[in-house]
């Protein structure tokens, strides 16, 4: 019962912070282009956004829910769970047309759902293990995420420009994720908190950037299924989860694969039209930068 209602929850963030997602998108693309050289500047049109504020404090919201679900089931179950939103943010981008996204997005949505129930049958009759883990792990797999986080904004990796601060995102959603996992435990796992409150700054400031060179579905999608991805695998290498046994070890593999695959098509998609330059005159007119703190 606990295990289910821990699911549930997980589901609720996902609908929430998903449909923030998009809320926010459509708020930031139509701010002037973003500038690391002016960090006060970038807050100050964020919080100036009514639409941006709203998105911002159901997506906070529920992030709320998420810890909470945290406290009832194992990590690598409830991510898993949360990559079902892609749907909720593909609905919300199509305007509640389908048929209107490409065939790849089609197929990440389809292929997040289909994990979905995978996973539930996956879950039919078992008893997942969540144990706290030690330090060294857990240093080094944060460690791992925040230079690959870096290494994507600096770089790129040949990526699109929105798909790569998506994918930076993600990584430091997900470092932010695996740290609100290690408070649950309390006692030192507590000074987790700060990485917690580190890795969800950035990652929301550098996802704002990726809104600004692309749709809501490349950008928020990649750093949703990042996010659920990452720490599914940190939960079994890090926090000691077992798989389990026989068939249902084969359907909840096959159910963290199609989230990889769905955000390997959302990594293909080519960028939105980029938006007309404004006046010169104007007094916030910037070079189109990428977020980068």
């Amino acid at each position: 019962m606990q295990l289910a209602i821990g699911l549930a929850l997980a589901f609720v963030s996902a609908v929430a912070v998903n449909w923030a997602y998009s809320r926010e998108h459509d708020a930031a693309a139509a701010m002037p282009p973003f500038s690391p050289r002016r960090p006060r500047h970038f807050v100050s049109l964020l919080l100036a956004d009514r639409r941006w504020l709203t998105g911002f404090a159901t997506e906070t919201g529920g992030w709320f829910v998420y810890v909470a679900a945290l406290r009832l089931a194992p990590l690598s179950l409830v991510q898993a769970v949360c990559a079902s939103g892609i749907a909720v943010l593909a609905f919300v981008s199509a305007h509640g047309h389908p048929g209107r996204l490409a065939w790849r997005e089609r197929l990440a949505v389809l292929g997040a759902v289909g994990g979905l129930v995978l996973l539930s049958l996956s879950l039919v009759d078992s008893h997942q293990a969540d144990n706290p883990p030690g330090w060294p792990p857990v240093l080094l797999w944060l460690g791992a995420s925040f230079a690959g986080a870096i290494l994507l904004t600096r770089l790129g990796s040949g990526l699109a420009r929105g798909a790569a601060l998506g994918l930076a995102a993600g990584l430091l959603f997900a470092g932010g994720d695996i740290s609100a996992k290690l408070v649950t435990y309390g006692g030192t796992w507590l000074v987790a908190a700060l990485m917690l409150v580190v890795c969800y700054a950035l990652g929301t400031s550098i996802l704002q950037g990726a809104f600004q060179h692309g749709d809501a579905l490349t950008g928020a999608g990649l750093a949703t299924l990042t996010t659920n991805a990452v720490p599914i695998a940190a939960g079994f290498v890090v926090f000691s989860e077992e798989l389990p046994g026989g068939a249902r070890s084969v359907f909840q593999l096959a159910a963290f694969a199609t989230l990889i695959a769905s955000a390997a098509l959302l990594a293909t998609r080519r960028e939105a039209p980029s938006r007309a330059a404004p006046p010169p005159s104007a007094p916030d007119a910037l070079p189109v930068e990428e977020v980068q703190t």
